[in-house]
């Protein structure tokens, strides 16, 4: 959802700069698109280590208190 959200904010700072010329929103884009790429490698890094970890159909060890 966040990614989502960073996504559509990016687009909306081009569409900014594209009808402003305001090299700002430019910049504001980029970073932001920045930012939601570095958060994407995050997430599928986390989802390639958990498969990694805990294959499926492989039960997991149980938990002692």
């Amino acid at each position: 959802m966040l990614i989502g959200l960073l996504a559509l904010a990016s687009v909306v700072c081009f569409v900014l700069y594209a009808t402003s010329r305001d090299p700002r929103w430019r910049q504001r884009g980029w970073l932001i698109m920045k930012w939601t790429l570095i958060a994407s490698l995050g997430f599928f890094a986390v989802l390639i280590a958990e498969r990694l970890i805990f294959p499926p159909g492989v039960p997991a060890p149980p938990v002692t208190p």
